[in-house]
């Protein structure tokens, strides 16, 4: 029997491992996992019984098969949540689906809200030309949005950077309100300095433009008019235990079909031979380095550290890979009794708390770049639902810097503050709890050598029995349901002989985004 190596447990790693054993009898599959939690970034942490999403993970796709897998997984609740029948809420329910109330392996049926904050007030994220957007800019910077607006549509400038990409959509002014300071502070460079194909694949026909079409189409529904965007989607899906259950799950499926997950291996080294034919890993577990042999190799690790590990590579090409930037983020789950931000949305919530699942920070007085109310992705990620507030506080950084090395006592303090320098609680006596994480390479990035990537995936192109998958496997910014595609793709390609890769590449790279539901 031949034998298949998976590194990286993830979507894309546990995706390919689990179709692979399902679609073919002729490979022995093992999975080599660094830490010992399913689901990579899409893990879940517990925490005292309340639940972390690392990232925020909404589970939406037009893909039927990425969609199918989902529900073969974990099938949609037959029966109203905890928080559902608390509100007396009516939720689409899947008939002879399982019920949350007596059964983890569900998935729910969420309400997607996510909202900008910025000068202590809510705006639409995306922003969306409502009389709330007005009434919160004030009359002088309405007009000032107006004009800078019509000045972008008047004037197109080159596409050479992230900053020029938002500025012909949006106008200057708006991209200096709500995109300039967010993006330099997520991705630790200014938006001028970054590759505009980050936008581009993030913000898929998204302008005013299409904002004022998508208001049209609820005006007059007609198909031709209705073009949904990322961002505009109104539900999802969500498991009832956080994202990392759906792994988990994966995972045990796995091993009943006969896989093997090996947790703590961190592969450290790939050998080639002189056809370039990886002939086996190396990899590191409780302190030793152990070398196993196969016949194929399946990567979700960073690409910097994959050609890094291998020998023989080509000083252009390890040049590329070395200069691939990444970013990395920590965040502190925070334990309220409640929030000073007040629901003035017409959605009812259990505590009438704000109904967001996640929010982004454009307050250029704190580093905080985003925060998660872990309440709303799901009633069962936290332990008192009625009488506590969970929230997670997302920073991102750099390993190494000055933020990554606090002391979770130290960024517990920091980041305390800055809840309440923003008003959203008023002392620190008003946190019962908190708990720290820290996620490497959490965000492939677009600059450095990025734009010199293709040379880099044509010779990874060229050695026959490796590919690679998913976020970082492909140092794409992709979502769960991409990362997964390109596992399907890298299956079907061994299962049918397909030496051409670029079915795995294309993913993710089509004009209109798989969310974006037709």
């Amino acid at each position: 029997m031949k034998k298949a190596f998976i590194i990286g447990a993830g979507p894309a790693g546990l995706t390919a491992a689990y179709e692979l054993l399902k679609q073919s009898d002729e490979y022995e599959v093992t999975v080599f996992e660094e830490s010992f939690h399913m689901g990579g970034i899409s893990k879940t942490v517990n925490y005292k019984g309340n639940r972390m999403d690392m990232g925020g993970h909404r589970f939406f796709s037009k893909v039927p098969e990425v969609n199918a897998w989902w529900e073969q997984m974990l099938p949609m609740q037959g029966a109203p949540a905890a928080d559902d029948i608390m509100l007396q809420r009516d939720v689409p329910l899947e008939k002879g689906g399982p019920d949350p109330q007596k059964e983890d392996r569900v998935m729910l049926n969420r309400n997607r809200v996510s909202r900008i904050y910025f000068d202590q007030k809510f705006y639409d994220y995306p922003i969306q030309l409502k009389p709330e957007l007005f009434m919160n800019m004030g009359f002088l910077q309405t007009m000032q949005v107006g004009f800078s607006y019509l000045a972008s549509l008047i004037h197109k400038r080159p596409e050479n950077s992230l900053e020029d990409f938002y500025i012909n959509r949006f106008g200057k002014k708006l991209y200096s309100m709500f995109f300039e300071h967010y993006t330099e502070n997520l991705w630790g460079r200014h938006p001028r300095d970054i590759d505009p194909s980050w936008g581009a694949q993030r913000v898929k026909g998204l302008s005013i433009i299409a904002i004022l079409k998508d208001i049209l189409w609820k005006i007059v529904p007609t198909k031709k008019a209705h073009q949904v965007e990322t961002s505009l989607i109104e539900s999802f899906r969500y498991p009832k235990l956080g994202p990392g259950e759906l792994w988990d799950v994966t995972a045990s499926e796995i091993e009943k079909l006969g896989g093997k997950i090996l947790k703590g291996c961190k592969v450290v080294g790939l050998e080639k031979d002189a056809n370039d034919h990886i002939v086996a890993l190396t990899y590191e577990q409780d302190g030793k380095k152990i070398r196993e042999e196969a016949d194929v190799f399946i990567s979700s690790m960073p690409i910097r550290d994959l050609v890094g590990g291998m020998n023989d590579v080509p000083e252009k090409e390890a040049k590329i890979a070395a200069g691939l930037p990444y970013r990395d983020y920590r965040t502190l789950g925070v334990l309220v009794r409640k929030l000073n931000l007040e629901n003035k949305t017409k959605i009812k919530t259990v505590g009438n708390i704000v109904p967001d699942n996640w929010v982004y920070v454009h307050d250029r007085n704190v580093q905080l770049g985003r925060f998660q109310i872990y309440n709303n992705w799901s009633p069962y990620m936290v332990v008192d639902l009625e009488h506590t507030v969970w929230i997670g506080l997302e920073y991102f950084c750099n390993e190494g810097d000055k933020l990554w090395n606090m002391s979770d006592q130290e960024f517990s303090d920091f980041a305390v503050d800055e809840i309440i320098k923003m008003g959203m609680i008023d002392s620190k006596e008003d946190v019962l709890d908190t708990h720290s994480e820290s996620v490497k390479k959490a965000y492939p990035a677009y600059f450095d050598t990025y734009e010199e990537i293709n040379t880099l995936i044509h010779w990874l192109n060229g050695i026959d029995n490796l590919y690679c998958v998913g976020r970082n496997g492909q140092h794409r910014y992709n979502n769960i349901d991409h990362s997964m595609c390109t596992s399907f793709e890298v299956v079907h390609n061994i299962v049918n002989g397909i030496r051409d890769r670029s079915n795995i590449w294309n993913v993710n790279t089509e004009k209109e985004y798989h969310e974006a539901k037709n």
